[in-house]
């Protein structure tokens, strides 16, 4: 675990040089992607929504939170470093029990997660991307869901298109599989697994 903490404060870090190194270098450039901000970076608000998949869908419906992304151009407007943080809510279902003394039915605790990523982010052609993040997700109920780790290593593919919207604003839409490990090491099926959906306004 303090492996994982440590990948995402290094990939965090590289973000943040990289965001000083643009912000003193770069000028403004006019593509189909182009944004608001003299420097090229990019920042969107979004609605992250998602399915849970594997064993974690059979105690938990889906989940649903909120993020904030930074877009940094590295290569012209094709190639960025991201830096995503955010808030996942995923909702436990009702499910069966089955104890000495009986069978009996309980709603699964939801998991309260504070996600944090860096990557980057490649527009193959036009407004269409591909994406891939990696980081930590840090427990934010940790005893209410019997979690021995506070935080756990995620990654996330995505694809996406960024729709444009005038004056340098967009609306970017994406779907990615996050997966993470283990939120308590001697249970296997402790990990977070599923398909979510971003949909975020850029400016």
């Amino acid at each position: 675990m303090k492996n994982s903490i440590k990948i995402s404060a290094l990939a965090l870090a590289f973000a943040a040089f990289t965001f000083s190194a643009k912000a003193q270098n770069t000028t403004p450039t006019t593509t189909s992607t182009s944004t608001t901000t003299a420097s090229g970076i990019r920042y969107s608000i979004g609605v992250d929504a998602g399915l849970p998949t594997g064993k974690l869908s059979d105690s938990y419906n889906w989940n649903l939170g909120g993020s904030l992304q930074v877009d940094i151009p590295v290569v012209s407007n094709k190639l960025f470093v991201t830096v995503n943080a955010g808030y996942d809510n995923i909702f436990g279902k009702n499910v069966t029990v089955t104890t000495p003394d009986g069978a009996f039915t309980a709603k699964a605790q939801n998991i309260e997660l504070l996600p944090v990523k860096a990557g980057l982010k490649y527009f193959l052609a036009g407004n269409f991307y591909v994406q891939g993040e990696a980081g930590a997700a840090f427990v934010l109920d940790k005893s209410k869901i019997d979690a021995n780790n506070s935080a756990a290593f995620i990654y996330a593919p995505q694809l996406g298109y960024q729709f444009q919207l005038g004056g340098g604003n967009y609306i970017d839409a994406g779907v990615r599989y996050e997966a993470s490990t283990k939120l308590n090491s001697d249970e296997d099926n402790s990990k977070v697994n599923f398909v979510g959906l971003r949909v975020a306004y850029g400016f």
